[in-house]
């Protein structure tokens, strides 16, 4: 049993949890008498359907509804790995910050006491700055990233963390004012199908926004989507071991090319590295570890589908969201406010 009063699940999260099977509440059962001294919160036991036919296991004080391996593994692993390297409070620098806001379009203020959904919530980066903005944050993840967002951001009371798929989400509908996707839905097996449940969980009022890397003719010639087929068939293991031996060599290699006049910035491209210098204010040691995080990211997943705007702005007006915009911040960026 998990004692930890920072690892429990707030009993207030069963209100807005639902069985992804049938629809139906959830009820707590079998707690094993791991309710805590705030009799708000529990670390292991069962959710169960309210006709007793789905049982759904509390572990580690986060509810699972997603076997324990899945195509989303190597996700879990990377951000068990790096659980820190990402989030301001420990780079020091307000990245993540600076790329919420600019993709959202939302204020701090917006967000105070607001219901909120991280979907693909990683190790907790984006949490972190909505749940610094005042926001009730659910940070939902398909890996075992859950655990690293949930050690990460332990000291927020209105952190509630649930590992769950996109495809079958376990929420009433239309629970949240704010719910929002960045750099995930292009890793899911169906991207059009993974974007067409998030509409669901908004309140009348609220607003969605979602990212994607942005499809192109320049992309497909980035090393990375040549080397994937590949690199996706290794053992995640094998894979970062590898990276962890060569990625360093790379980035010596990225800047020099860097380093030639005119074609510097277009030579450096062909190097399958994520070289962040000159570009993020971060230190060199930094600088390696998100060049190892990223570039494992880049040649990891199972899926990697970008989306060209038209897609995008399709999509997000064939489920009836107005005033819909489709730009570029730092990735593809669509968002829309619900009628």
């Amino acid at each position: 049993m998990n004692s930890d009063p920072h690892l429990l699940m707030k009993i207030s999260l069963t209100s807005r949890l639902r069985c992804p099977s049938t629809g139906q509440s959830l009820h707590a059962q079998d707690l094993q008498g791991s309710l805590s001294a705030s009799a708000d919160e529990l670390s292991d036991g069962w959710l169960v359907s309210q006709d007793e036919e789905h049982r759904y296991p509390i572990r580690g004080g986060i509810p699972r509804f997603v076997p324990a391996s899945n195509y989303a593994d190597n996700f879990g692993m990377q951000w068990n790995k790096f659980s820190r390297t990402q989030l301001d409070s420990h780079s020091g620098h307000p990245i993540t910050a600076e790329r919420f806001w600019a993709a959202t379009g939302w204020t701090p203020a917006d967000l105070k006491d607001r219901w909120v959904i991280d979907v693909g919530c990683g190790s907790g980066r984006f949490a972190e700055v909505a749940l610094g903005a005042g926001a009730h944050v659910v940070a939902l993840d398909y890996s075992s990233a859950v655990d690293a967002a949930a050690a990460n951001l332990r000291d927020h009371d209105r952190l509630y963390v649930v590992q769950g798929d996109i495809y079958a989400l376990p929420f009433a509908l239309a629970s949240f004012d704010f719910v929002y996707s960045l750099g995930v839905l292009q890793h899911t097996p169906d991207v059009e199908r993974a974007f067409m449940a998030l509409p669901k969980m908004v309140k009348p009022g609220g607003a969605l926004v979602v990212d994607f890397y942005r499809k192109s003719w320049r992309i497909a010639l980035l090393p990375k989507y040549w080397l994937r087929p590949i690199t996706k068939q290794l053992p995640k293991n094998t894979l970062f071991g590898v990276l962890e031996r060569t990625v360093p060599l790379m980035l010596q290699i990225s800047n020099a090319l860097a380093a030639v006049p005119v074609l510097g910035r277009l030579l450096r491209r062909v190097v399958p590295v994520a070289n962040y210098t000159g570009v993020l204010p971060l230190s060199k040691q930094q600088i390696r570890e998100w060049a190892l995080l990223d570039t494992f990211d880049w040649l990891s997943p199972a899926y990697d589908n970008p989306q060209t705007p038209q897609t995008v702005r399709r999509w997000l007006e064939a489920v009836g969201l107005q005033q819909v915009k489709v730009l570029h911040a730092g990735h593809l960026v669509g968002r829309g406010l619900m009628p």
